[in-house]
């Protein structure tokens, strides 16, 4: 009888625990290592909370180079309450969004895009327009 119980519980670990270690690991590993990185500049046109369970923020922004071009979107994801209360504040104004891309993330649960923005910082017009005309 013990026998058949440590079979059935080497057959356990074997067919469930070590599967759900691995995609746990393999989570984390693609949480913790971003493939790229970097900083895009436009206005915030939506930030809201997703999901049933997760909940993350999902948000756009408004990419715009030159006046009388089409505008480019760029989908992001905050998974900071503390990073989605500053976007909120600065809704309407010119930011800076600093934010690392995961690729491979295995479920939804953790953000509906690739790019997960780390940092905001409201980008002053007046001074890029002095830097743009001081050279």
């Amino acid at each position: 009888m013990f026998a058949k119980i440590t079979k059935m519980f080497k057959w356990f670990v074997l067919f469930l625990v070590i599967p759900v270690a691995l995609f746990a690991l393999y989570t984390w590993a693609v949480l913790s290592w971003s493939y790229s990185s970097g900083e895009r500049a436009g206005y915030v046109q939506k930030l809201s909370q997703k999901g049933f369970i997760c909940k993350t923020y999902e948000g756009e922004l408004i990419l715009v180079s030159m006046p009388g071009t089409q505008a480019e979107k760029f989908f992001f994801t905050v998974r900071d309450p503390k990073v989605a209360k500053l976007i909120n504040e600065t809704v309407g104004k010119r930011v800076r969004l600093t934010y690392e891309q995961h690729v491979g993330v295995p479920t939804s649960c953790f953000g509906d895009t690739q790019y997960y923005v780390n940092h905001v910082q409201v980008v002053d017009e007046e001074l890029v327009d002095e830097e743009m005309f001081a050279h």
